[in-house]
């Protein structure tokens, strides 16, 4: 039996107003809970932000200081994914910047992170195929509709059905808690203290004669 119908999972997203944990903040978060392989409950919220967004933050997310003035206290949104979470596995693509994000936060927050097993669909991704890896190639590699792109709702939606595809492809049971970074950038400044650091070198496909 595959992890996918071993365990209960929830698929999470973060859109950012940087690329620094520590010191940058959530704009916008999503989750899907998946039970017995079927998505149980979502949540989807915009986060109060005090700083402004810079113009490459808008032109990516589409997210401009007006959306984030009326959204969700930050407070109150980590709550609410808090509970999403339980004691699930949490999945993301590129999980150790989301899993980065979530750690700060709840430290900042309520002075304790989370201990939760973790899938991460890059990770699988650089060692199944050749480069490139985001989620919009990996969604387009596999015929997987991904609409809106960089909002966090449709990304967790578009991980959740790569997730289930890769697993259906060959079992993941392997990457529960892996980690994968670049070799040559060397080892993250933090990843969470049950992950298995593997050392990754990108495939490329033959260039054509």
């Amino acid at each position: 039996m595959t992890l996918l119908h071993e365990r209960s999972f929830t698929i999470f997203d973060f859109e950012t107003s940087g690329l620094d944990p520590k010191n940058d903040r959530v704009i916008e978060m999503a989750a899907i809970r998946v039970v017995n392989g079927e998505i149980a409950s979502e949540f989807s919220t915009l986060v109060q932000y005090d700083g402004k967004l810079s113009s490459k933050i808008t032109e990516l997310t589409g997210i401009t200081d007006d959306m984030t003035a009326c959204g969700m206290d930050e407070d109150t949104a980590f709550r609410i994914l808090n509970r999403m979470i339980g004691n699930h596995v949490l999945v993301a693509h590129n999980a150790q910047f989301d899993l980065s994000f979530l750690h700060h936060s709840l430290m900042r927050i309520a002075g304790r992170s989370f201990r939760n097993d973790f899938i991460d669909t890059l990770t699988i991704s650089r060692e199944r195929h050749v480069y490139p890896h985001t989620l919009k190639d990996m969604c387009d590699r596999y015929a997987i509709p991904l609409v809106g792109g960089h909002r966090a709702l449709n990304d967790v939606i578009a991980c959740w059905e790569l997730f289930r595809t890769l697993d259906e492809e060959q079992p993941v049971n392997d990457y529960l808690n892996t980690l994968g970074y670049m070799r040559k950038y060397g080892p993250p400044k933090w990843s969470p203290p049950n992950a298995k650091l593997n050392p990754i070198d990108l495939k490329y496909a033959p260039k054509e004669a």
